[in-house]
């Protein structure tokens, strides 16, 4: 069995839980969430607390539970209290600007960049350099913000560039004649 999936899922008051079948629907107060996990995972609930095993002892069944548990975790988590990633922009004239449900951003380029959030996810710009990026779903959160970092990722002589809020550049030394 997996590591992981030995430990329950504890659902707070406020969410509720469905299950029919392989299929997970959490709702809670700040959208729902629904995924299908198939025949491999088991998923049970027991008083306030959801079970993930595996159906049978091979070897992807197993894995399975554990990813279902990490799974169902971030559902239950996005629902509740949702997740936010935090993006800054460094260099000189390198602005966002958050507008409705898409972010303009100058980054050095001839023309401004438009990003659309995909449904589900929002955007505000506390300051022209700083992007914040909030949403239910954790993994559709994080791969906007992979998106938005990915049109100017941060060079590693200067350190321009858009990066996480967390994240440490090494910058390199120049070359001596």
């Amino acid at each position: 069995m997996s590591r992981i999936a030995k430990y329950p899922v504890n659902i707070p008051p406020k969410v509720e839980v469905t299950l029919n079948g392989g299929e997970i629907e959490v709702k809670g107060p700040l959208g729902s969430l629904k995924r299908d996990f198939g025949g491999k995972v088991r998923i049970e609930r027991k008083d306030n607390t959801i079970v993930c095993s595996a159906v049978n002892g091979d070897q992807f069944s197993r894995a399975m539970s554990g990813t279902a548990r990490a799974l169902v975790n971030n559902m239950v988590i996005g629902v509740s209290s949702g997740f936010e990633k935090r993006l800054t922009l460094v260099g000189v004239g390198y602005r966002a600007a958050a507008q409705g449900d898409s972010v303009n951003l100058s980054l050095g380029f001839s023309h401004p960049v438009v990003h659309k959030m995909p449904p589900g996810v929002k955007v505000a710009t506390p300051t022209q350099t700083e992007i914040v990026i909030s949403g239910v779903d954790r993994q559709q959160v994080g791969q906007v913000a992979a998106e938005i970092r990915a049109y100017r990722p941060p060079e590693p002589y200067k350190g321009k560039g858009v990066r996480y809020a967390t994240e440490k550049v090494t910058l390199k030394e120049t070359k001596k004649k």
